[in-house]
């Protein structure tokens, strides 16, 4: 099994006792990530930073709150940004290869946080490195981190349905686009329970076509089974529409420490199959490899994660 979503750091929102400072990396670090992940049966750890953390995004990514009207969510965007753009990409990456080095079975990846009009830039940025896969996510809509801050006030000033359409707006353009090999947590915007009335197939058909079109796989992660949404990421429906447009998976938890790595593996995979799945993707210098999607070990102690 693989586990192809992890991150060295914390938010700073979620603080973690036993996690390092940003930007540092205790010898030994990695592998406890490994240690823990292989209690789960997970065997391949894939680390995916975010890139909007690290001090080199800054030229490519540029200062997309600016256009927004909504002079609070702009300074909410800059002082979250203040707070998070504090880890080095040349670091991260020398850390994650050395541990490749040791022989320990972990692959490079990149979190790229989509922002429209960015691509060139990003892409441009970050092409000198030996990734094994990127993973693309929307965590914005302008400058509103809907996760993050002005959550309740900002669904009920736009309504939920109207923040569903321009989530899942730039999540199809993010598939369409074909920066990325995997969409991260695809429909994250359900994080905090909020859901409009009926169905909303008409949402998702764009991002599963964007991803046909362009050949990105979808990461069927444990994440949302801790949050209000209290079911993996895609939902049902959403995943069983991948499945049927034959658009791959990854599997994937969102980890922030080590004791999570893995975490909720099992809902995971009874997801996957579930939605007809029986393979998953192996990344290596971003050629993909079909696998059989393994079962989980049957006896394994799940505890709620304690950061994301």
């Amino acid at each position: 099994m693989s586990d192809y979503h992890l991150h060295l750091h914390p938010h700073t929102h979620r603080p973690a006792s036993d996690a390092p400072p940003p930007g540092e990396y205790p010898p030994g670090y990695i592998d406890r990530y490994v240690e823990a992940a292989l209690e789960r049966g997970v065997t391949e750890l894939g680390f995916t930073e975010h890139f909007y953390r690290c001090v080199e995004s800054a030229p490519a990514l540029g200062e997309w709150w600016e256009p927004d009207p909504n002079p609070e969510l702009r300074a909410g965007a800059i002082e979250l940004v203040r707070q998070e753009r504090n880890l080095s990409l040349e670091r991260y990456v020398e850390v994650v290869l050395d541990a490749k080095d040791r022989g320990l079975p972990v692959k490079l990846g990149l979190e790229v946080d989509f922002q429209p009009g960015t691509e060139e830039a990003v892409l441009d940025l970050i092409a000198g490195y030996p990734w094994d896969f990127l993973i693309g996510s929307v965590h914005w809509i302008g400058a509103w981190s809907f996760d993050r801050f002005l959550v309740a006030e900002e669904f009920a000033r736009r309504g939920v349905r109207t923040v569903y359409e321009q989530y899942f707006a730039l999540e199809a353009q993010l598939a369409a686009s074909g920066m990325v090999d995997v969409l991260a947590h695809a429909d994250i915007i359900k994080r905090n329970g909020y859901r409009p009335d009926g169905p909303i197939d008409d949402l998702y058909e764009p991002v599963v076509q964007g991803a046909v079109a362009t050949g990105t796989a979808v990461e069927v992660s444990s994440a949302g089974l801790s949050r209000a949404a209290a079911e993996v990421y895609p939902g049902p429906r959403f995943l069983k529409m991948f499945h049927d447009a034959g658009v791959p998976i990854t599997l994937a938890s969102d980890a922030h420490v080590p004791a999570d790595a893995g975490w909720g593996h099992a809902e995971v995979v009874a997801a996957a199959r579930e939605a007809g799945y029986t393979h998953r993707l192996r990344f290596e210098n971003r050629e993909r490899t079909l696998v059989p999607l393994e079962d989980p070990p049957e006896e394994v102690s799940e505890e709620r994660p304690r950061t994301v």
